[in-house]
């Protein structure tokens, strides 16, 4: 059993801030339009977190209209795209049916897979809250910002994937798995 005091713990930990070295990279935000005020925030905290640590990075914006709707165009841009990284973001308050706890639990599963599928990293900042003000806390604060923490994340693994690309250019051959 997980101690509650972990959980809280681990919620208040950003990613370190990297200090990028490598090529130019695209990081590829897919974001809902639901809950837009505070959609404003985590989108605003997140590009300007990318772009104050990596300055020449792409940073295409897809809008879509709630966070159902994020796997698919994330699918997409995975798809049609070079992407190095996809950002999803989303705002999700829970009301009081479990509707937005299947939501982004789906939502969740799908991009986790298409990340292992397509072998590029997906990081899922659709935010499961219980009210506006939890909502403001992680899109706005200082302490809490889910924004700085996807971009972070982001920069990190962009970060790990040029390092794998170098160690590992091709992948195994099927005799190797045998």
């Amino acid at each position: 059993m997980i101690a509650p005091n972990f959980l809280l713990m681990a919620s208040q930990t950003l990613p370190r801030r990297p200090r990028l070295i490598g090529p130019r990279k695209t990081f590829a935000i897919v974001a809902s339009m639901y809950n837009e005020t505070c959609m404003g925030g985590l989108l605003e905290s997140t590009k300007s977190e990318l772009l104050s640590i990596m300055p020449t990075a792409s940073v295409p914006l897809y809008r879509v209209p709630g966070a159902w709707e994020i796997p698919v165009c994330a699918e997409y841009v995975l798809q049609h795209t070079h992407a190095d990284v996809i950002i999803a973001l989303g705002v999700v308050i829970r009301g009081e049916t479990g509707h937005a706890d299947l939501i982004t639990a789906a939502v969740a599963q799908e991009l986790q897979t298409m990340s292992t599928r397509h072998l590029i990293p997906v990081i899922n900042m659709v935010l499961l809250v219980n009210s506006e003000q939890e909502a403001r806390e992680r899109c706005f604060g200082d302490r809490l910002n889910r924004g700085v923490e996807a971009a972070r994340a982001a920069l990190n693994m962009a970060e790990l994937f040029t390092k794998l690309h170098t160690a590992y250019p091709l992948p195994k051959s099927k005799q190797e798995y045998e």
